[in-house]
C-alpha cells in the first residue's frame, strides 16, 4: 500500500512528539537529549495550525500515522531549512522515508522561488543516506562535542532547486 500525506492538524496534539519518540527509540540517549525539543516542536505546531499545515505534513499508511516532516521557509528565496523528519520504527527500511522526503522537496519547490533546501543532521544516524538518495550533497561537517556526541558529527547537506 502507498502512503498518503495529510495535514498536521488532522491529528491530535502529541502526534508529532509520539512519532519522533518512536523513530528515535533505537537509542535511549536520543530521548534523553531531545525529548524537550520534540515537545516544544509539537506544542509550536499545534499552537500555530496555519504554520503546521503550510510547513509540514504527516505520512499515513492504512489510516495510521507513520512519519512526519517539517520545514522552515523564513529564509526564502535563498533557502528553506528542513526540520524534523522521521519514520516510525516498524516502517523503517521500506522506502517510506524516501517517499516522504521527495514529497516535502516537491512541496517546497512548488512555488519556484527557492534556490536550495538545507538540512542539518548527524553522521551516525541513517538520515544522511536518506538525504543523499534524493540528491542532497554534503557541504559541511563539524565535530559534535555536546551531550548528543553519540549521534555523530554535525553534517550540513544541501539540495539545489534552481
Amino acid at each position: 500500500m502507498e502512503p498518503v500525506f495529510r495535514k498536521v492538524t488532522d491529528f491530535r496534539r502529541g502526534t508529532l512528539y509520539a512519532l519522533l519518540a518512536d523513530a528515535y527509540s533505537f537509542d535511549e540517549r536520543c530521548a534523553a537529549c531531545w525529548a524537550s525539543q520534540w515537545q516544544e516542536f509539537d506544542d509550536f505546531f499545534y499552537d500555530n495550525p496555519k504554520i503546521a499545515d503550510a510547513c509540514g505534513f504527516v505520512t499515513v499508511l492504512e489510516g495510521e500515522p507513520i512519519g512526519m516532516i517539517s520545514w522552515d521557509p523564513r529564509n526564502r528565496p535563498e533557502y528553506v531549512i528542513l526540520g524534523h523528519n522521521c519514520i516510525v520504527t516498524r516502517c523503517k527500511g521500506k522506502g517510506f522515508g524516501k517517499r516522504q522526503l521527495r514529497e516535502a522537496v516537491a512541496r517546497i519547490g512548488r512555488d519556484g522561488d527557492v534556490k536550495k533546501i538545507v538540512v542539518d543532521t548527524n553522521s551516525s544516524l541513517v538520515a544522511p543516506r536518506n538525504y543523499e538518495s534524493v540528491g542532497f550533497v554534503l557541504c559541511g561537517q563539524r565535530d559534535n562535542t555536546g551531550e548528543a556526541a553519540f549521534s555523530g558529527d554535525h553534517l550540513r547537506c544541501e539540495l539545489g532547486l534552481k
